[in-house]
């Protein structure tokens, strides 16, 4: 039907005879000529229909409406000097048509323009209910190819390092830990289920098992948890694990397949190795195990320099065990009123919304001289305030924002306001101009945290991940006691704030993962349950292993300098986990139900 793709075409085709196909981008009728941008998955190309060399083809363009699907035969001709469009890699020619043919008309209203030139006004909500017309637009278009050169190079770096890629099942059991399960009910198998995977990860362990020593899946998965720009429902992720490997190999490996996907994807030649931190010192220095290392704005722990002093915010805060840290914003006297940092203000709120019941704040004057409301200021000694700004660097114009209490709410707070400071203050530049990768490998994580709700431990990243050798010593009889202190050979790598991907080595002791399983409140019998096809794997010959995952929404979000996964995604979900292109999930036939053995306690809400 074609010869050519509209966005092939080069003056090296000039005087020939091409056949088109595509979508009416635009058309323009300039006395008595019209002029039809035409559009295909190469790019756009303009038709120029002359009713003097062509009436039928002309008797046709003049009906023609956007998003009209038609052929085009014509010749290809230099365009004049004058009216080169130097936007379009073809803006140097046109087809002069001699036959337009409709193959299919537009019989109704578009729901939004589809011309590249109008899609920054159309609401999300309609973009996703006509998902069929919002990919046609180049921007979704670009960040679809995108998504494929970046699969595709992940592929090709894998596959020379002796990779394999195995598909591993969608349908299997539900187990604890982790977020919630997407449940299937079995028809041949009354009152049982299936759950869709949250990741592959027990079954890529098999494979170690199984002898295939390096794997890896472009995996979907599946969470039933509460949504958010980042988040979908289901996933995709490049999902890989080796044998025989150590932590340092693998990040070595992994390093160089993500500077692999930048070049092939970007073009970039990422510097390596990529830093690393301690997740005690991140969230030391930032209040997160995510940080964004672009910009400054550093936390600094001055708990040891308030505790004694007659403020009682501070010194309270310390002796009930928590803390005080500070961030110091240079020129924040200038940028930040005091309206902005009390009650009411965006900055407050900021803290607010993130546990804190306030900031407390210094404004750095000439001379180091100290400007700040309340008591801060008169049980502040000359030593304290000196060794307050030498350790926070703080320079005249520079204010200094406090958060004080119970440590895990003042890294909270103390992060967000970094963030939105740093949004705020122009210290990044906007997402689709961003070239700054700022990639950091966070390790050393614990292996557990704390469950108040619960009262009892839980892994921190999940109960497979193998302890740190160091930490849990050489007699499995102290286990017990050497495990909820030990850190994990875990890692995860951080791009610009967000985690891109993490994993561990894991456990293939079978004895050491049962304890690991009974220090997160699992009993033995339970554990067996759940996880004896694992444990008995362990048993028969389990190599040492580890692996890790990447997102692959949120890499190719990165690249290509969105703010939602949800443009990188051909249907995505919205935020409330609904399809608007296909009005799922909906509801299904109650013999449906009957079949599988279940019935719907749902109540609508009145």
């Amino acid at each position: 039907m074609r010869s050519h793709g509209c966005g092939d075409l080069r003056q090296d085709a000039t005087g020939e005879e091409v056949q088109l196909c595509g979508w009416v981008d635009r058309s323009r009728d300039h006395g008595g000529v019209i002029f039809i941008d035409l559009r295909d998955r190469s790019g756009t190309v303009q038709v120029t229909v002359d009713p003097d060399l062509g009436s039928e083809a002309f008797a046709v363009a003049e009906h023609l409406r956007n998003e009209t699907v038609i052929q085009v035969a014509g010749r290809v001709r230099a365009r004049p000097a004058e009216s080169i469009n130097t936007k379009l890699a073809t803006g140097g020619l046109e087809v002069l048509a001699s036959a337009i043919t409709v193959l299919n008309s537009v019989k109704g209203n578009l729901p939004f323009p589809v011309s590249v030139h109008d899609e920054e006004n159309t609401r999300e909500e309609l973009r996703l209910r006509h998902r069929y017309l919002d990919l046609r637009r180049e921007r979704m278009n670009g960040n679809l190819r995108l998504r494929a050169r970046t699969i595709q190079a992940a592929r090709r770096f894998l596959e020379d390092q002796g990779f394999i890629e195995v598909e591993t099942p969608v349908l299997t059991r539900s187990t604890p830990e982790g977020a919630r399960d997407y449940l299937v009910p079995s028809r041949v198998c009354g009152g049982e289920w299936f759950a869709l995977p949250q990741s592959p990860q027990l079954f890529k362990q098999l494979l170690m098992v199984g002898g295939l020593e390096r794997y890896y899946q472009v995996a979907r998965c599946f969470r039933d948890e509460d949504l958010r720009a980042d988040r979908q429902p289901e996933f995709t992720q490049l999902d890989i694990e080796m044998s025989f490997m150590g932590q340092e190999e693998i990040l070595e490996l992994n390093e160089a397949l993500i500077a692999a996907i930048w070049k092939a994807a970007r073009g970039v030649e990422l510097p390596r190795p990529f830093p690393r931190l301690s997740w005690h010192e991140a969230m030391d220095r930032y209040g997160t195990d995510r940080p964004d290392t672009r910009y400054g704005l550093e936390l600094t722990n001055v708990s040891d320099l308030v505790a004694g002093m007659g403020f009682k915010v501070f010194s309270g805060a310390v002796a009930a065990g928590g803390s005080v840290k500070c961030i110091a914003v240079p020129g924040g006297n200038e940028a930040l009123s005091n309206v902005r940092i009390k009650p009411g203000g965006d900055v407050f709120s900021e803290a607010q919304a993130a546990g804190a019941g306030g900031l407390a704040f210094i404004r750095v004057r000439e001379g180091g001289e100290i400007d700040t409301i309340g008591a801060i200021k008169d049980n502040l000694s000359a030593a304290t305030k000196a060794e307050l700004l030498e350790r926070t660097g703080a320079a005249p114009g520079t204010l200094l924002l406090f958060g004080a209490g119970d440590t895990a709410t003042v890294n909270k707070a103390l992060d967000r306001v970094r963030q939105y400071l740093a949004r705020e203050l122009g210290m990044v530049p906007p997402d689709r101009e961003n070239d700054i990768w700022n990639f950091l490998w966070v390790v050393d994580f614990p292996m557990f945290e704390f469950n108040a709700e619960e009262n009892r431990l839980e892994a921190l990243h999940h109960p497979f991940c193998a302890p740190n050798a160091a930490d849990l010593g050489n007699d499995p009889a102290a286990w017990a006691t050497t495990l909820p202190a030990a850190r994990a050979q875990a890692y995860d790598l951080v791009l610009n704030g967000l985690e891109l991907g993490g994993g561990s080595l894991r456990i293939h002791d079978s004895a050491l993962q049962r304890q690991v399983l009974q220090t997160i409140g699992l009993p033995l019998e339970e554990a067996e349950r759940q996880f004896g096809f694992l444990i008995e794997a362990l048993d028969l010959g389990a190599p040492p292993h580890g692996g890790l995952a990447f997102g692959l929404d949120r890499m190719v979000m990165l690249l290509a300098g969105e703010e939602s996964i949800r443009d990188t995604i051909a249907f995505p979900k919205t935020q409330q986990a609904r399809c608007l292109l296909t009005q799922a999930p909906a509801g299904v036939a109650p013999q449906q139900l009957q079949d599988l053995h279940v019935a719907s306690t749902w109540v609508e809400p009145e």
